[in-house]
């Protein structure tokens, strides 16, 4: 019960003192404190929620379409191998492919690299990650297909990018001409006779790289065609964080099994990810020091302010820890007061993400009309929306419930620590003077 009653006293007199400054230079920096950490915490929560969507595309466009959560590579073992993971609950999906580099030429000429994959004509219906990163934009994923000539030659189907098709001219239904890098035949031969496909459809996915360099055929036209290529087993599995865990499985049922995880296949590229997700976060502590300053100093007046109260309290046999405590707890008060407005706010524009960015741009088109309009009307005509706003638009924000409240934690800490910086003063004049002077 002391406690309880100490605790409550503690913010009866904390509420106190900030009910008696309501006014004065005090009362606009505990304002000004207090709608820092609020736009501090809704800012860092729309940036580092716009970040992960921004990365996130990337992501899970690699791991579904390109990388998988694991590739293993077996001496001729892998129909055990598909067999040994059949059924178990953590593997969403297990199938061979075979890819390699190659040389495309369209029939005007235009050449590009690019790396074609051998795949299952059934991996859209097997396979949600990849049907869900995979848009198809023109025609139909269906490598099933054949397409007979003139001459009764019969050509396969072949799914390329989108920026892909750009760069060498092509539609669906063009023909498209692939030299073999992964072929045991000679280089020259190789080159003397490549294999010709009909473009069946344009994919787009949320990373540029692979809609600009990458191409799906059937992973048995792909077998023949790259012959020096090893087929390998790519894995989904349900938490890829778990791919330890899924190594010591395989590895032990085959101990000469190549096993690769999607950390070590883009070591490189999540690394620099990182990185930057990183120093975004160091954008946190930046942020809110400059706050925490601000109430320091706030809290450091307000002590010199409230000597006379602080002296009296004392002499009537208040403790020094709980003197010092009613500033702590003036520091949380603020600090929840601007968080958690801010956790509101900041959660608020990133689910109408895509709405704050349109009100965003007419505002801001809106602005330069009237500008214009009233210096020069001439230039009204040339004036339009900016699109980077769309683009904004379209990225989803993902927010993460450790990184959201990480944030809104930080930006009640940083008000709670530079509080108890401050009380650190409280009654550093003795009783008897302050009584005096007053």
């Amino acid at each position: 019960m002391r406690i309880k009653g100490d605790l409550g006293w503690i913010y009866y007199v904390a509420k106190c003192f900030s009910l008696a400054g309501l006014k004065g230079a005090g009362a606009f920096t505990s304002k000004l404190s207090t709608l820092g950490i609020c736009f501090g915490v809704m800012t860092l929560i729309i940036v580092v929620s716009v970040m992960n969507g921004f990365q996130s595309e990337f992501i899970d466009a690699i791991m579904e379409v390109s990388s998988f959560h694991a590739r293993v590579q077996t001496e001729g073992q892998n129909e055990e191998l598909l067999r040994f993971l059949d059924g178990r609950p953590n593997v969403l999906f297990a199938s061979e492919f075979v890819e390699s580099e190659s040389l495309a030429s369209s029939p005007d000429g235009k050449q590009a690299a690019l790396l074609v994959r051998g795949v299952d004509p059934d991996v859209m219906e097997r396979d949600a990650g990849f049907a869900r990163e995979l848009k198809i934009t023109r025609g139909s994923f269906n490598l099933s297909k054949k397409y007979v000539g003139e001459n009764e030659e019969t050509y396969l189907p072949i799914v390329i990018g989108y920026s892909l098709a750009r760069s060498l001219g092509l539609r669906v239904g063009d023909k498209l001409s692939l030299y073999s890098i992964g072929s045991s035949r000679p280089l020259l031969e190789a080159f003397s006779s490549p294999k010709t496909f009909v473009v069946q459809a344009l994919f787009k996915t949320g990373y540029a790289d692979l809609n600009s360099s990458y191409a799906f055929i059937e992973k048995s036209a792909a077998k023949e065609f790259f012959d020096k290529s090893p087929l390998v087993v790519g894995l989904k599995v349900k938490n890829p964080a778990a791919d330890g865990l899924l190594k010591k499985e395989i590895l032990s049922a085959f101990p000469d099994a190549d096993f690769k995880s999607w950390r070590e296949y883009n070591r490189s590229f999540f690394g620099a990810l990182k990185i930057e997700k990183n120093m975004l976060m160091l954008l946190v502590v930046l942020i809110f020091l400059v706050v925490a300053i601000n109430i320091f100093n706030s809290m450091r007046r307000i002590v010199y302010e409230r000597r006379f109260e602080i002296s009296i309290l004392s002499a009537l046999g208040g403790r020094i820890s709980s003197i010092k405590n009613i500033f702590i707890m003036r520091g949380f008060l603020t600090g929840v007061r601007g968080a958690l407005p801010g956790l509101v706010l900041g959660m608020f524009f990133c689910v109408n993400i895509k709405t704050v960015f349109a009100v965003l741009s007419a505002a801001v088109y809106l602005f330069q009309c009237a500008f214009a309009l009233f210096f020069s009307p001439a230039l009204l005509p040339g004036i339009a929306q900016i699109p980077m706003f769309s683009v904004y638009g379209n990225i989803p924000a993902r927010m993460y419930a450790g990184e959201v409240a990480f944030i809104t934690l930080f930006g009640i800490l940083s008000a709670v620590i530079s509080s108890w910086a401050a009380s650190r003063e409280v009654l550093g004049t003795a009783i008897s003077e302050v009584l005096h002077d007053e």
